[in-house]
């Protein structure tokens, strides 16, 4: 994984199988600097019976209800030659081409072409062959968890860590799998509780609208962002709904790597090196009131606080009270220790 946060930009199938779509979504990856860009790797036979019904985000999105599960993502497959072009378009544009798998087959297909990391939906999560196989194929899996709960996560992981991967190996994304989730269903905090009880890398996959939530999910500590993002909302399709447009691509990566070096200090309170110069400048010292004669015994009336702060710290105010001055003081001037007996 990369020391910094890991922004991986979901194109998915808002290519809608028209791979001139698919190329502009990737120069819009790169044009908003994230790091990763993931499409989608499936066989539509392999994925969903033909019976199966759309949900009803896909239904509202895709604007029909006649049109079968199958038959929407058999249109979105991409093949071979569509793969195969799509990864030499990222090499060119200098972005890493990354898939989510969704069935052994295509498990297989994203192996033999040399991937050595693997995305899981959150729909496998309860698949034992299809996660056996990943843990045995990849190096590193990055695993959504939208649906389950965190006793599903923790036999994922299991199955994981029987087939040889090690902790370090599992990033494991906190995920709603509504689009878009609504705020109140988020629960961002569970992200935290994944780290704390499995002990992995924390991510979050975000299909709230906007970028809020993946900006403070970085803030609370995820190494891996994972947001859909399409050309047009108004597209027509399953996912464009729920993805940002590429200007809103550019300010959640601005805004995360903001976040991210903000959160970079050593968490030790003390100032900051662009600060120091402002320290005599916002704080104040100890002035004299209005004049006063040599010998004079100073009274708390007889000081006043004032900026700069280049002279005797008001926390030492009461030291001050009752010393002696050793010459003439003129009322504003600055006190200095040389001024006292």
């Amino acid at each position: 994984m990369m020391s910094k946060v890991l922004i991986i930009a979901e194109a998915g199938v808002n290519h809608n199988g028209d791979m001139k779509i698919a190329f502009q979504l990737i120069d819009a990856a790169v044009e908003a600097k994230v790091d990763w860009i993931k499409f989608q790797t499936f066989k539509a036979d392999k994925l969903v019976s033909k019976e199966a019904r759309k949900s009803e985000y896909q239904i509202r999105n895709t604007g029909t209800k006649d049109e079968s599960q199958y038959q929407m993502l058999k249109k979105l497959e991409l093949s071979h030659e569509q793969h195969l072009e799509l990864i030499a378009y990222c090499k060119t544009r200098n972005i890493r081409f990354f898939s989510t798998a969704f069935d052994l087959e295509s498990l297989q297909y994203l192996s033999d072409l040399g991937f050595d990391y693997v995305k899981i939906p959150s729909g496998e999560i309860t698949n034992l062959p299809y996660l056996k196989l990943a843990a045995i194929l990849f190096d590193h899996v990055i695993l959504s968890t939208g649906m389950a709960s965190l006793d599903e996560i923790k036999e994922a992981v299991e199955v994981f860590l029987d087939a040889g991967l090690s902790k370090s190996a599992i990033t494991i994304l906190h995920c709603n799998t509504e689009y878009p989730t609504p705020m109140k269903d988020v629960n961002l905090k569970a992200m935290l509780e994944i780290q704390s009880v499995i002990g992995v890398d924390i991510g979050y996959s975000d299909h709230t609208l906007g970028i809020e939530v993946p900006i403070a999910a970085v803030a609370l500590g995820a190494k891996v962002i994972e947001k859909h993002f399409t050309l047009d909302r108004r597209m027509e399709g399953p996912d464009h709904a729920a993805s940002l447009e590429p200007d809103e691509l550019k300010q959640m990566v601005r805004s995360i790597r903001n976040v991210e070096e903000a959160i970079s200090g050593s968490g030790h309170k003390e100032p900051s090196p662009s600060e120091m110069k402002n320290i005599q400048i916002a704080r104040k010292s100890i002035h004299i009131a209005a004049s006063v004669p040599k010998g004079h015994v100073l009274k708390e009336g007889d000081l006043l606080i004032l900026r700069p702060g280049t002279g005797i710290s008001p926390m030492k105010i009461n030291k001050i009270i009752g010393r002696k001055v050793k010459r003439d003081l003129t009322g504003g001037e600055l006190l200095n220790e040389d001024d006292l007996e």
